[in-house]
């Protein structure tokens, strides 16, 4: 098994960090794991974005053009990346930050609301666990349980007292994506 995923977004929407709490989650669950996070000009408000990779056995290039799961926090991530992702795959969108529908009929397109659950929640810096959350729902590579138990033990001391929030954001992303694949199923 190996699966790649690409997150992006706007600098400062967490992309290199949800990145990061899917490659520990994979790798504490004893899987191989490359992360790949993209700098430069993308941290001043441009689009970042970074790759994970996952896989049971040595992976031979950590390299993604056409990844089968993505995450697409923004507009110009949506519009950048929708072509690239592998027929069949998934992509989960941020429905409060991209103002399109689907162009594609061959992926699952999850839309969800991130940045309006993240402030139900009471802090927007959630939007990328709510997404990852909705990406979860339809990678069954990583379990939500794992995901929670990467952030409990990579998290630094000063933060542990958000991990309640990041896993409310996390099984609501979870929650409304289960919901979008049930009703068009």
């Amino acid at each position: 098994m190996q699966k790649e995923i690409m997150i992006a977004g706007f600098g400062g929407q967490g992309v290199l960090f949800a990145g990061q709490v899917l490659a520990y989650a994979a790798m504490d669950s004893g899987r191989e794991v490359t992360w790949i996070p993209s700098y430069g000009p993308e941290m001043r408000g441009g689009t970042a974005n970074c790759t994970v990779v996952i896989a049971d056995e040595e992976i031979g290039s950590p390299l993604v053009e056409n990844p089968p799961a993505m995450i697409a926090l923004n507009l110009p991530s949506y519009d950048k990346y929708e072509p690239l992702i592998q027929k069949g795959g998934v992509l989960v969108v941020n429905a409060s930050m991209v103002d399109r529908g689907a162009r594609r009929i061959d992926i699952t397109t999850i839309a969800v609301h991130a940045n309006e659950i993240a402030e139900q929640i009471g802090d927007r810096k959630l939007t990328n666990m709510v997404a990852v959350g909705a990406l979860l729902a339809q990678l069954p590579e990583i379990s939500l349980e794992a995901v929670e138990a990467a952030l409990k033990n990579h998290m630094p001391e000063r933060h542990q007292k958000l991990l309640p929030k990041n896993y409310e954001a996390l099984r609501r992303g979870f929650e409304e994506a289960k919901k979008q694949v049930s009703i068009a199923a």
